[in-house]
């Protein structure tokens, strides 16, 4: 018998020997071609057999593959540098620990504010992890290049334009977008009139979106066009939207005017005189569902003209912290209507008025620097939590000293308490992790360690991650 009938006869009767072995009886006798291996103990032989059946499936048997195989290409570089290597089982255990999407995010965010990305074998987003970080645009259309059977297409330029715009794949095609429109608003805006109408509803609306940065008077007629004609409902209410925040709302009519009779325009003082606008509080269930469903359809320049002040008057003069859900609204409606300037008076307002958590929706609309200096405002004068404190400053602040504010004392209050479990406040320190500066990380380890945690206590995981990476990041 040649070598190779050999193996074909002994890889036969492995599955015999498989069989066997699963019904709990010996297998030495399907296997003769061994018997002289097996020795005179019947113990010793089913073990000899396992021996070499593994062996023999190991170094004489290659599985073929049941389909051609794909040839992908190599995980590309990014722009930023891997997380230093020292640093990576660090890392890994966070990302271990967070199981909420959005908290891995807010760490991938914190990595990159400083300079740095994760190691592909520690994370790497999904293609449609819309949420991540622009310097991972490259690892999520490889994510979508592995998923399909697309062959993958070759970027002739790093600058997008009408021309190689088949070119990009699409979470690389929308970071280069949002680049060009920071560095060339104009560019931008003429690539999004060529190539949007391609796209599909939910493409149209992410690509869309970025014209709010550096928004002018320029991309009115754009925005007209896409607000009349667009196919999807929800495109043409951003373009509505982005629009209203030029002041190019769909002007006052009978629901602004309704809304704006839920609310009057008073004077208050003796010798100072000043106008506020005070809410009439609805009667009944059904008109304060009135009153927010007129909220929903209204816009900032339309609403303020109904009551007969501009957007800057109406903000100054609102009587906060009296209506609750009226403050919600309106927040909502400088949020999505109002210009750059509105949604900083509004932060400014309700900062001064301790209506802390009113701020956390206009975040994302403020500067990095500005979410940085509200964070600390909230939480040295109006004492407010770490997590909400994060929430309001975003994966670019950098606070000197966090623990010394009223919230850092209640923190290691909590922590000093006799009661006081190895669960406990594992949210905050986190947040106090991401919001510190790298100083005022080592810091808050000195105050913690002091208070009696470990250290190597999980809960502090984020604050040594943060202590021992050098900041290379862009500062706000």
């Amino acid at each position: 018998m040649t070598e190779a009938a050999n193996a074909q006869a002994i890889y036969d009767a492995i599955g015999a020997v498989l069989t066997r072995w699963t019904m709990g009886s010996a297998a030495t006798p399907t296997a003769p071609f061994w018997r002289a291996e097996f020795g005179d103990d019947p113990a010793e032989a089913e073990l000899r057999l396992l021996a070499l059946s593994g062996q023999f499936l190991a170094v004489a048997v290659t599985t073929e593959p049941s389909s051609t195989l794909r040839f992908l290409p190599d995980i590309p570089a990014l722009a930023l540098p891997t997380v230093p290597e020292a640093l990576r089982p660090l890392v890994r255990r966070l990302m271990a620990a967070k199981k909420d999407p959005q908290l891995k995010n807010e760490l991938v965010h914190f990595l990159a504010a400083r300079g740095w990305t994760s190691h592909p074998a520690d994370w790497m987003p999904e293609a449609g992890d819309e949420d991540a970080p622009d310097v991972y645009a490259a690892w999520r259309d490889w994510a979508e290049i592995a998923a399909s059977n697309i062959a993958s297409r070759q970027q002739t330029s790093d600058r997008l334009t009408a021309d190689n715009w088949e070119d990009f794949w699409p979470a690389a095609r929308k970071a280069a977008l949002a680049e060009l429109r920071r560095r060339d608003p104009s560019a931008a805006r003429t690539v999004l009139e060529a190539k949007l109408g391609n796209e599909s509803a939910d493409a149209r609306l992410r690509l869309l979106s970025l014209l709010s940065e550096r928004l002018s008077d320029d991309d009115i007629a754009f925005l007209g066009g896409i607000a009349a004609n667009d196919r999807a409902p929800k495109v043409k209410a951003l373009a509505t939207s982005l629009l209203a925040r030029l002041g190019r709302g769909p002007g006052a009519g009978e629901d602004v005017a309704e809304l704006a009779g839920f609310f009057s325009l008073k004077t208050k003082g003796l010798l100072r005189r000043s106008r506020v606008i005070q809410a009439e509080p609805p009667k009944t269930p059904a008109r304060w569902q009135r009153r927010k469903a007129l909220f929903d359809g209204a816009d900032l320049t339309s609403f303020s003209g109904a009551l007969g002040v501009t957007p800057h008057e109406l903000v100054a003069a609102w009587d906060w912290n009296v209506d609750q859900a009226a403050d919600t609204a309106l927040i909502k409606l400088i949020a999505e209507t109002g210009t750059d300037a509105l949604v900083t008076q509004a932060a400014e307002a309700i900062s001064e008025r301790d209506a802390t958590g009113l701020v956390v929706a206009l975040a994302p609309r403020l500067a990095p620097s500005e979410r940085a200096r509200f964070a600390e405002v909230a939480l040295r004068r109006h004492g407010i939590n770490f997590e909400t404190a994060q929430l309001i400053a975003g994966a670019t602040a950098r606070l000197a000293d966090p623990l010394s504010a009223p919230a850092g004392n209640a923190l290691l209050a909590a922590l000093r308490r006799d009661d006081a479990k190895p669960s406990d406040q594992v949210s905050e320190l986190y947040a106090v992790g991401l919001i510190a500066s790298r100083d005022g990380a080592r810091q808050s380890l000195e105050h913690l360690t002091g208070a009696g945690l470990l250290q190597g206590d999980p809960r502090l995981d984020m604050l040594r991650l943060n202590a021992a990476l050098d900041d290379n990041g862009a500062k706000p």
